[in-house]
C-alpha cells in the first residue's frame, strides 16, 4: 500500500515531480518540539544577531536563486522570469528589516508622566502558518521574516502541491544560521493540522489561502483562544476614470491581471470603466493581452504560464462559462487550452454587470471582467459591492479627486495611478472577507508580539 503524500505535479507538462509522505502523529510531535526548541533559543538571540541572520538569507537566496525560481516553475508553472524576481524580492524583504527592524522593536515611550511607563516587544511563540502554493517562496517570507525577526519560531504547513519550494527555504534558513527547528516545515493532512493549531507550543496562527480554509482554521484557532492572521480571497477593482492616462492605465491593468496567470490575491480582477473612455480602454486592453506570451514557463519570454492545478483550470472555466450564459460578451479567450499543460487561454470578458460570476465571484486565473460605471461615483458604489475587501487601484489624474475617492474604497488598500502590491514598507491586508491582521511594516512585526507595559512608582 503506498504511504498517503503530498504530490508535486508539473503543470506545464502533467508530470509528477515529486512525492512527500506525510507525517504521522509522532513525526508532527518531533516537529513541534524541534520548533519549541528552536524557539527558546533564536528568543534569547540579541536583535544585532537577528540583523546578521537575515543579512546571511538575502544572500543566500540570491546565491541560490536560479535553483528556487526554477523550482517554483516547475511546481506551480510561474514564468521563469517572473519567479526569478520573487526570489529577489524576498532577498529585498530580508534586508529592509535588518534596516528598519531594529527601532520597531525598541521600546516606545508612553504618554504618562516623567516617563514612568513604556512598552517592550516581546516574542510569543512558534507560530504555525498554513500558506498557498501561488507565490510559494514570496508568501512564506513576506509573513516569516518579521515573525522571525521578533524572536518568534516560524512552523511551515505549506500547499501539498509547492512541498519542494518549502524545503528549499527551510535549507536556506539553516545555511543562512538560523537555529534548528526556528523554521520548520510540516506535511501533514487536516486531522493533524488542527491537532497542531491545537497545540500549547503554538503561540498564534498565519493564513494565507481561501475564505473557507481561513474561516475553518479561524475557529480552530478560536477555540484554543489563539489570535490569527489571515490574507484571504479577494476581487480587487481597478477603477479607471475619464480623466486617466490610458496608456499607463492599460499597461498596468495587463500586469495586473495576467501575470503569474492571474492567481494573485490583489490581481485586477473587476476592472471598473467611467463610460466615457471604456470603448478606447476596451480596444487598447484587448490588443495588449493578444500580445501576451504563453508558454513554458521555463522560457524567459514566455509572460503565461500554466495554470499551477488541473482542478482549479476546470474551476475556472466554469466560472467564464457562468458569466458568459448570464449575459457577459466574450472578447479574447474564454477556453481550456488543448495539450498536455494546465494552460487557460488569457481571456477578456465585458459587459460584466453586478449579478454575473465573475463579478461576484473570486476569479482566479487568466480572465479580467470589464465593467461599465456611469460617472465616478458609480464606479465606487461598484467597487464596494463585493463580499470582499482587499485591494485596490484607482486611476485619474485628478491628485485631489483621486485621493477623495479612494476613502470611499471599502479595502485594506488602494494604489492611486498604479497597481496593488505587497511591500514591505506598507502594510497589507484586508476587511469584509478577506480577512484581518495585518503583515509587513512595523505593524506585521508586532502582530505576532507581546505588546507589553511596564509602569514603575504609579500612585
Amino acid at each position: 500500500m503506498t504511504q498517503p503524500a503530498a504530490i508535486s505535479i508539473n503543470p506545464a507538462t502533467g508530470e509528477e515531480l515529486a512525492r512527500y509522505p506525510f507525517q504521522d502523529a509522532a513525526a508532527l510531535e518531533a516537529s513541534l518540539a524541534s520548533a519549541q526548541r528552536g524557539f527558546q533559543q533564536w528568543s534569547k538571540a540579541p536583535v544585532a544577531a537577528r540583523v546578521e541572520v537575515l543579512l546571511r538569507m538575502a544572500a543566500t537566496l540570491r546565491a541560490n536563486a536560479e535553483t528556487m525560481a526554477r523550482m517554483t516553475a516547475s511546481e506551480m508553472g510561474m514564468p521563469i522570469s517572473q519567479s526569478r524576481g520573487e526570489i529577489e524580492k524576498c532577498a529585498r524583504l530580508c534586508e529592509w528589516y535588518a534596516e528598519h527592524g531594529p527601532a520597531m522593536l525598541a521600546d516606545e515611550a508612553t504618554l504618562v508622566e516623567e516617563d514612568k511607563a513604556w512598552v517592550i516587544y516581546e516574542p510569543l511563540g512558534p507560530v504555525l502558518a498554513v500558506m498557498p502554493w501561488n507565490f510559494p517562496m514570496w508568501q512564506v517570507m513576506r509573513g516569516a521574516v518579521p515573525i522571525l525577526f521578533g524572536g518568534n519560531g516560524y512552523v511551515l504547513k505549506h500547499a501539498p502541491n509547492v512541498m519542494g519550494c518549502a524545503h528549499l527555504l527551510a535549507d536556506a534558513w539553516a545555511q543562512s544560521g538560523l537555529p534548528e527547528g526556528t523554521f520548520e516545515v510540516i506535511n501533514v493532512t487536516p486531522d493533524l493540522a488542527s491537532k497542531a493549531i491545537a497545540d500549547s507550543r503554538i503561540a498564534m496562527v498565519a493564513v494565507t489561502g481561501s475564505v473557507g480554509a481561513g474561516a475553518a482554521i479561524a475557529a480552530q484557532a478560536g477555540a484554543a483562544l489563539k489570535k490569527c492572521v489571515l490574507e484571504l480571497g479577494g476581487s480587487d477593482p481597478f477603477i479607471v476614470l475619464a480623466d486617466a492616462n490610458l496608456d499607463e492605465a492599460v499597461k498596468a491593468a495587463v500586469t495586473s491581471r495576467f501575470q503569474n496567470a492571474g492567481q494573485i490575491c490583489i490581481a485586477a480582477k473587476r476592472i471598473i470603466l467611467e463610460a466615457p473612455i471604456a470603448e478606447a480602454f476596451t480596444a487598447r486592453f484587448v490588443e495588449a493581452v493578444k500580445a501576451l506570451k504563453i508558454g513554458d514557463p521555463q522560457d524567459p519570454e514566455t509572460y503565461v504560464g500554466p495554470m499551477a492545478r488541473f482542478d482549479l483550470r476546470d474551476e475556472l472555466d466554469g466560472q467564464v462559462q457562468a458569466t458568459l450564459e448570464q449575459g457577459a460578451r466574450l472578447l479574447i479567450g474564454g477556453e481550456k487550452l488543448e495539450g498536455a499543460g494546465n494552460y487557460y487561454a488569457p481571456t477578456v470578458l465585458t459587459d460584466v454587470t453586478p449579478e454575473m460570476t465573475s463579478f461576484r465571484q473570486e476569479i482566479f486565473g487568466p480572465v479580467a471582467s470589464l465593467i461599465v460605471a456611469r460617472d465616478a461615483d458609480h464606479a465606487i458604489e461598484l467597487a464596494n459591492d463585493s463580499e470582499f475587501g482587499l485591494g485596490g487601484a484607482l486611476w485619474s489624474t485628478d491628485a485631489e479627486k483621486a485621493q477623495r475617492l479612494a476613502r470611499r474604497i471599502v479595502s485594506g488598500a488602494v494604489f492611486i495611478n498604479g497597481f496593488t502590491a505587497s511591500d514591505p514598507r506598507v502594510p497589507i491586508g484586508g476587511v469584509k472577507k478577506s480577512g484581518y491582521g495585518r503583515e509587513l511594516s512595523h505593524f506585521g512585526l508586532r502582530e505576532f508580539l507581546n505588546v507589553k507595559t511596564i509602569w514603575r512608582d504609579r500612585s
